[in-house]
């Protein structure tokens, strides 16, 4: 991955992450810059799924590679808000 190709995973992870949020149901009981932060990660994981499975390098977009990010973050959104939940204040 090159450094333009980082940069543009943590934009495509702002949005991966929102996303995702989107995708759980009910309210979710974590910050803002933890969902980001799942986007981010989901969307780098996302990418190297899809590059290992070879996906990511299609003539338009790779909507496949999407599928999968937007997945792994709606998991990540709800493994974390899952954890939060269950912890007492």
């Amino acid at each position: 991955m090159t450094v333009s190709g980082i940069i543009s995973a943590i934009i495509v992870g702002l949005i991966i992450g929102a996303l995702g949020r989107l995708l759980v149901p009910g309210p979710q009981s974590i910050p803002i810059w933890l969902t980001i932060v799942i986007g981010i990660v989901a969307a780098l994981i996302g990418t190297a799924i899809a590059r290992a499975a070879g996906w990511a390098d299609t003539s338009g977009v790779d909507w496949i590679e999407i599928v999968i990010q937007v997945v792994l973050a709606a998991v990540g959104v709800a493994l974390f808000a899952g954890l939060r939940g269950r912890r007492s204040v």
